[in-house]
């Protein structure tokens, strides 16, 4: 057998087969459903905010009409006016609505982290401080909208497991290089998440009982930890507690400017991949390498030979498989179709690139600091 025959082959077994394992775990854990007053009563969600981004004051407004009933913490830096204004325009016009069931705002000021301390969870510290045990501590990004539905699908989680985590899906966004950023997690995203037994928790969305939590120690033992979502995963997995991933979306929009924004973005989300990599037993490690590692470079042999050969009906084949199961998997899933064709695959085959990119440079700005990175646990101010 050739070896793009040989390549085409791997690459829709491969892909087929993830993709058919995604289906199945979706039919079994959490999906989107409506969650009850009483429920959503309980539940704080937690917004630490960055000024800097130009959708985030829609982010945030969308997410006060979604999710009604419950409180909002909004937790903005010292020293960042700008964030600090939004926030506040926002809960003084929440606060002047007189619907019942509209939710409540509460804007909290914290202070400038100390080096080697994760900003993000310094102040979700401050956010858990203010909750009752009973209460649910919901952790969501300032650029990430969360449906109702997907908030009643992480409760249920929360009655399987100590930690239940939403499932990523990029919205269009506006430049090429945005579009590269999402189709890379919308063509990753369930494939990922729904094909082994949870790792790490989705950073932009988790929920947590605050009384579970804070019998860990709140954020305190992981406080130096770089990846605020793998090193919660750790806390939580260490004490003998456990995972829920949900198949309900959580919306996300991300300005990418340029080639500059762009490249910088995929290297940190690399240099997180290799950090997790690093944690885990051989077994899985080489599970993960290979489910979610092969694609690409089986991919551009596919494309290679082709264009080596002049024989490009094969490719044509495998480019049309790889559409038709990313839009079935897209629209049981996410509920929409997300693919983009041409922009979906330059972002499948430049992965290898951006992988070797991250592993060999431990440098990363991410928000306002730069980082050189040694562990998870171990990043200074560069």
């Amino acid at each position: 057998m050739r070896v793009g025959t040989a390549a085409a082959v791997g690459y829709v077994a491969l892909q087929g087969g993830k993709a058919a394992w995604a289906l199945r775990t979706a039919r079994v854990v959490p999906g989107p459903r409506a969650p009850r007053p009483e429920e959503t009563a309980r539940v704080v969600v937690a917004q630490p905010i960055l000024s800097g981004d130009p959708g985030l004051e829609d982010a945030l407004r969308d997410n006060l009409l979604a999710l009604e009933g419950v409180r909002f913490v909004w937790l903005v830096d010292e020293d960042d006016p700008e964030g600090r204004a939004v926030a506040e325009r926002l809960a003084a016009q929440a606060a002047a609505s007189v619907r019942p069931g509209t939710a409540r705002v509460d804007v909290v000021t914290c202070p400038v982290t100390p080096e080697g301390t994760n900003p993000k969870l310094a102040k979700l510290q401050v956010a858990l401080d203010g909750c009752a045990d009973d209460e649910v501590l919901l952790a969501l990004d300032d650029d990430t909208r969360l449906p109702a539905t997907s908030l009643g699908a992480l409760l249920d989680g929360l009655e399987r497991a100590t930690i239940a985590t939403g499932l990523p899906g990029y919205l269009r966004g506006a430049t090429p290089w945005a579009a590269l950023v999402d189709q890379f997690v919308d063509a990753n995203a369930a494939t990922t998440y729904l094909t082994l037994a949870p790792v790490t928790i989705n950073g932009m969305t988790w929920a947590m009982r605050a009384g579970d939590l804070r019998a860990l120690g709140g954020f305190a033992p992981i406080a130096h930890a770089l990846t605020d979502d793998l090193a919660l995963a750790r806390l939580v997995l260490g004490s003998g507690g456990s995972i829920c991933q949900t198949a309900a979306p959580q919306w996300i929009t991300t300005t990418v400017d340029g080639p500059r924004h762009y490249v910088a973005l995929m290297h940190r989300w690399m240099l997180f991949a290799t950090l997790l990599l690093r944690r885990q037993p051989p077994s899985t490690a080489a599970a993960i390498t290979v489910l979610h590692g092969l694609h690409p470079t089986l991919l551009a042999i596919v494309l290679g030979d082709a264009v080596r050969r002049r024989r490009p009906l094969a490719a044509l084949a495998v480019l049309a498989g790889r559409g038709f199961l990313l839009r079935r998997l897209q629209r049981r899933i996410h509920g929409r179709v997300l693919h983009r064709p041409v922009a979906s695959v330059v972002a499948e085959l430049v992965q290898p690139l951006h992988l070797v990119h991250g592993a060999v440079r431990p440098t990363i700005r991410w928000r306002t600091r730069t980082y050189r990175v040694r562990a998870d646990d171990d990043f200074r101010d560069a």
